[in-house]
């Protein structure tokens, strides 16, 4: 088979790795209530946490294994990891206690944690011509995961009537999609191109030294400013998972069912706009991302004053244009730095915007206790849904910051 449908079978492999990733990432959000009850949890903030620790472990070891997939074979670090996060989920399924449950879930995001450095990496060094539209259709990847995440874990909880059921089929299903990409993918972008990233690198007597990720202070200071820029954006895209699922059931009365099914519209829509607009931001990436997530913005400051009627539909309308940003800056990173620093570069992106947005879903969780009887009101959450839309506004600086690598590292 020759090197081109090589790549394509990779970048649709990917995508089946993308869609687990993110399976894992929002499986458990229609979840914290029977979780709660079922391991006699005192606070919501118990219930929560636990998502926010294995978001935390995810995003916190992201720079190391970004390390790992600019020295190591990029598609074995994929596959072991895929591997590692199934197996956390299955252990979580089984967990006869809170501390066992805490565990499993660092173990899933250990996992977890190879997948972005690597897979960004190894997509942008697959598709230098169009790596918008690659990582766009890897990205619909992320969207069924996102969408079949909750709504599947909702239905299979209430059906079986334990929200352990849905977890451990998800484990094991991981495990093996984890043997099919090990077995069928192929990192190497062209016939003479079978290197690890590091092997570029090698000098003259076979060491390897890593370069600089930036060569100044003035671009670490952008990257950083971009790294923080994006947390915000983070910051409220987790919080309209974990809030939304909150306020669906309690001011809405929304069953675990109907909430896992309307969050799950929101990652549906990215099955189509990650592709459509990663493709249309080739010709004009810092246009398009800002347009996308003020538009985003303005849903999230509209959605608590909706009725109940309109609320699904307006969380498909956000999670349109919301999730259609994450293949266009994720590509704008990309371009601004050369391949042997990509995985490093990508790793350390998310885990200063990983660590500081993953903190809404214990924010979230905080927050909604407080409220007390307050939280079966609407109105309640308005001040906090503005915050969320401010928070995705100020976010925008981070592109310019991206533009502005990208320039000084072509000079």
């Amino acid at each position: 088979m020759d090197a081109p449908q090589h790549r394509v079978r990779t970048l649709w492999l990917l995508g089946v790795l993308h869609a687990f990733t993110h399976v894992y990432h929002v499986a458990l959000l229609p979840l914290y209530l029977p979780m709660q009850r079922d391991l006699k949890l005192s606070s919501l903030e118990q219930a929560t946490l636990p998502m926010t620790v294995m978001m935390l472990v995810y995003y916190g070891l992201s720079y190391p294994l970004g390390i790992l997939a600019d020295r190591v074979s990029r598609k074995k670090l994929l596959g072991w990891g895929l591997f590692i996060n199934a197996l956390g989920f299955v252990g979580l399924a089984l967990a006869p206690n809170y501390p066992a449950a805490l565990a499993s879930v660092v173990i899933a995001a250990i996992g977890g944690s190879c997948f972005h450095p690597a897979a960004t990496a190894l997509v942008a060094r697959l598709y230098p011509e169009a790596t918008g539209r690659a990582l766009g259709l890897v990205g619909i990847g992320a969207g069924a995961g996102f969408f079949v995440g909750p709504i599947y874990a909702g239905w299979r909880a209430t059906q079986s009537g334990d929200w352990r059921t849905p977890v451990l089929e998800f484990g094991v299903l991981g495990i093996v999609a984890a043997g099919a990409f090990a077995w069928l993918a192929d990192e190497s972008s062209s016939a003479g191109d079978l290197q690890s990233p590091s092997s570029a690198l090698a000098g003259p007597n076979g060491d390897c030294k890593s370069p600089a990720l930036f060569p100044s202070p003035a671009l670490w200071l952008l990257f950083l400013a971009a790294a923080v820029a994006f947390a915000l954006r983070d910051f409220a895209g987790h919080s309209m998972g974990s809030l939304g699922s909150l306020f669906l059931q309690k001011a809405h009365g929304f069953t675990v069912k109907e909430a896992g099914a309307a969050l799950s519209v929101i990652f549906l829509m990215g099955v189509v706009s990650n592709p459509l607009f990663g493709h249309l931001s080739d010709r004009g990436r810092t246009r398009w991302t800002a347009g996308v997530m003020v538009a985003a913005a303005v849903v999230v400051a509209a959605f608590p004053h909706l009725p109940r009627g309109w609320l699904t539909g307006a969380l498909a309308v956000y999670g349109f244009f919301f999730m259609g940003c994450y293949p266009m800056v994720e590509a704008a990173l990309m371009e601004s730095v050369p391949d042997a620093v990509r995985g490093r570069v990508f790793g350390l992106f998310i885990t200063v915007g990983g660590i500081l947005g993953n903190l809404a879903h214990w924010f979230a969780g905080r927050w909604v206790e407080h409220l007390g009887a307050d939280a079966g009101k609407p109105a309640s959450y308005h001040a906090f849904y503005l915050l969320l839309a401010a928070l995705l506004v100020a976010s925008l600086p981070g592109l310019l910051c991206l533009r502005e690598i990208r320039k000084r590292e072509r000079m």
